[in-house]
């Protein structure tokens, strides 16, 4: 396996740890997801790296679009696919499980979806929190409901009145 770095920043959503490797961001962890083990399991610190830079101007309002690389190692077959669709929604509007079920193909598979989105390892630069469930409520979100909200109203989306 290729040489992972971990970087650490702050941001509104609480401490997030980003781990890079050689092709991209690889994983992008919030609190909940035990930041300090995987720092310590990856042990070499990266140089502040853009997508660092690039969360920062997100949270900051500068930046609407990520264009760092990203590395789906993570996420493979069917999760990947979907991931790689959820890449494509942009900022300031929503999809539903359903809608992305359609777009890869399997209408059918809207749990599925739903667990891939659970599963996220690149949460904020895959934007999983911009799916909502196809009656208008959020849905869930690995961050919590309450960092889901808190990023759509970032974006301008009004949870309130997608229902």
């Amino acid at each position: 396996m290729d040489e992972l770095q971990f970087h650490e920043i702050d941001s509104p959503i609480g401490r997030i740890g980003v781990v890079v490797s050689p092709a991209g961001v690889a994983k992008v962890l919030f609190e909940s997801d035990d930041i300090d083990a995987e720092r310590e399991k990856i042990g070499a610190e990266a140089v502040v790296p853009l997508a660092a830079a690039q969360l920062s101007e997100y949270f900051s309002g500068q930046r609407r679009e990520f264009t760092v690389p990203l590395d789906f190692r993570f996420a493979t077959g069917f999760r990947e696919e979907v991931l790689r669709e959820l890449a494509r929604v942009p900022y300031g509007q929503t999809t539903t499980y359903r809608e992305l079920a359609k777009k890869v193909g399997n209408p059918k598979a809207v749990r599925a979806v739903g667990g891939a989105c659970a599963n996220n390892p690149l949460p904020l630069l895959v934007p999983c929190h911009r799916v909502l469930r196809v009656d208008g409520e959020l849905g869930g979100y690995r961050g919590g409901s309450e960092m889901k909200r808190f990023l759509l109203g970032l974006e301008g989306i009004d949870v309130e009145r997608t229902r």
